[in-house]
């Protein structure tokens, strides 16, 4: 899962990211409020944890340019302010959460899970079907009417991102920064390794999913005729 953490307090930012490190949550700080504006636009976060008081731009107004831009990306207000006007005004503008610090990091945790989970509209025993095949988020296995084959984690969120770019090839350089963050030391190699990972198993179920390479450009999916 991958983080983008707007925190301006320096000792609260490093500890949110050693805390969060345990969950193997990648967390990436800014700390200003116009960097990080741009990051949101540009990049892919599943979730934004954002202050309000911040150098440059406030967390109100990155809220605000965010939502009317119409990306979704989930975004937990976290601030030191508690009162009541300030929950509503960041829930009126499109924040999905609130939280008051200095907060709990297992509650952080359980409502970043939750955001996310809702943002990607994951329900509890929800399957998703391409071609032949059953992908199941809830028990990480990719099956057929015949059997049925378990994916690491990283196997699986790779295979979930082809699929949501299903005919578009993406690049090396953007599964690093969706499957693992591009703070990662994360060599391109090791994409290549997880592709193949993913190739033998979906061969191993006679799958009609194949991963195609389009030279210099990325790997997409592709559905065979039956």
């Amino acid at each position: 899962m991958k983080v983008l953490l707007v925190e301006d307090e320096l000792f609260l930012a490093n500890l949110t990211i050693k805390q969060f490190k345990e969950y193997n949550i990648n967390v990436i700080n800014e700390y200003d409020g116009n960097v990080a504006l741009a990051r949101i636009e540009n990049e892919y976060f599943d979730v934004v944890l954002l202050d309000i008081m911040l150098p440059g731009l406030d967390g109100f107004s990155i809220l605000e340019r965010v939502r009317a831009k119409g990306i979704e990306t989930p975004i937990i207000i976290t601030s030191a302010k508690s009162s009541v006007a300030d929950k509503v005004k960041a829930l009126d503008l499109g924040a999905d959460d609130y939280l008051t610090k200095p907060f709990d990091f297992l509650e952080a945790y359980a409502r970043i899970k939750t955001n996310v989970r809702r943002a990607n509209n994951i329900q509890v025993e929800t399957q998703n079907m391409l071609g032949e095949i059953i992908y199941d988020r809830n028990t990480l296995t990719l099956s057929n009417a015949k059997t049925s084959i378990k994916l690491t984690l990283t196997e699986y969120n790779l295979f979930e991102y082809l699929v949501t770019s299903m005919g578009m090839p993406i690049s090396k350089e953007q599964i690093i920064d969706r499957i693992w963050g591009i703070d990662e030391d994360v060599s391109e190699n090791q994409v290549e390794v997880y592709i193949s990972y993913l190739r033998k198993k979906l061969k191993l179920l006679d799958a009609n999913i194949v991963i195609k390479t389009q030279r210099q450009v990325g790997y997409f999916l592709e559905v065979t005729d039956v």
